[in-house]
């Protein structure tokens, strides 16, 4: 029991560091974006996470309907809605600026965090299990 848990934690760990480095990258790139530190990209990816386990699967079955009409285009801004609470709740420390931008910077994190999971985050947790 305490195994299974400890390694839960790790994964967890391990997907916010992704995510974490997903964050990062999106900042240097875009001027758009900014995250004021390294404590922050872990707070914001941590609140990221919560996030996408409790709020963004409501909205998400709430947004169906549209998110089918445009071909999942609108899944995007469901995404951009996620950082804007982020945004909200970390205040001057983590900033988005733009509408277009912002559902732009939400596409571009979903691709990032896509690749950096499959290269780096999965197959370190693979080799955690064994």
């Amino acid at each position: 029991m305490k195994t299974n848990l400890f390694n839960n934690f790790l994964d967890w760990i391990i997907k916010i560091s992704g995510y974490s480095l997903t964050l990062y990258l999106v900042d240097t790139i875009f001027n758009a974006f900014e995250v004021d530190n390294i404590i922050y990209y872990f707070i914001a990816s941590a609140l990221i996470s919560i996030l996408n386990k409790t709020i963004k699967p409501i909205v998400f079955k709430l947004t169906l309907p549209i998110t089918g009409l445009t071909f999942g285009l609108f899944y995007f801004v469901v995404n951009f809605l996620m950082l804007e609470i982020v945004d909200f709740v970390l205040g001057r420390h983590f900033d988005i600026y733009g509408l277009f931008w912002g559902i732009f910077i939400a596409f571009v994190i979903s691709v990032i965090n896509f690749f950096i999971e499959e290269i780096i985050v999965n197959p370190l947790i693979r080799s955690c299990e064994k």
